[in-house]
């Protein structure tokens, strides 16, 4: 089991379910597509229909289409499964606003300025503010050269050995377990040990 065994007997009624996944294109751009599903466990009635247990209420998706800088090309959303038909998916064009941001500057505050709220589905929106760190883990290794004596540079880059070796890991510094005084770096990446100004 994943967590610790729950202390109360317990009964499941919703199962969301958020599938990630980037395809690397043959015209050197990248297709991060995210979907959001939404069922219960018993039949439940909405506005205009019944939907059975283990049926969708929300089948959700967006794609972005993204260089190799993080700059968002193309967007696509879809809703194939909504609890108001005719409403809900009439927002799914407006998320070609996504197109011209890019994934590391500032992404999530602009999803939130251009779709939040009624602007946008709640649901999409959520999906959209996962991609920056999804895209990440896609171009680590394929786009993003990430190793313990070189740093994050472009896998084609053709820099010297010891200019790679001047920039730090792009993935220092990024979650806790990465801290520059932290424990990992000491081991893995000592080069960029930083002492904790915590006495």
């Amino acid at each position: 089991m994943f967590f610790s065994p729950p202390n109360s007997r317990r009964a499941l009624k919703h199962s969301r379910v958020i599938e990630i996944d980037a395809y690397a294109r043959e015209d050197n751009l990248w297709d991060i597509e995210a979907r959001i599903r939404d069922t219960k466990t018993k039949e439940i009635q909405l506005a205009e229909s019944t939907i059975s247990a283990g049926m969708p209420i929300h089948d959700l998706g967006l794609r972005l289409t993204i260089n190799t800088k993080f700059d968002v090309v193309g967007a696509e959303a879809v809703s194939s499964a909504n609890p108001y038909p005719g409403y809900c998916n009439a927002i799914t064009p407006d998320y070609t606003k996504l197109v011209g941001l890019n994934l590391l500057k500032q992404f999530r505050h602009e999803v939130k300025h251009r779709l939040g709220g009624n602007l946008g589905c709640t649901h999409i929106s959520e999906l959209a503010q996962l991609l920056p760190t999804a895209a990440i883990q896609a171009f680590a290794g394929e786009v993003l050269m990430i190793d313990e004596v070189g740093s994050a540079e472009s896998a084609n880059a053709t820099k010297p050995t010891e200019q790679l070796n001047q920039q730090q890991p792009f993935q220092l510094n990024r979650c806790h377990a990465l801290k520059l005084d932290g424990g990992v770096v000491a081991t893995y990446y000592p080069r960029w040990m930083k002492q904790s100004n915590v006495s």
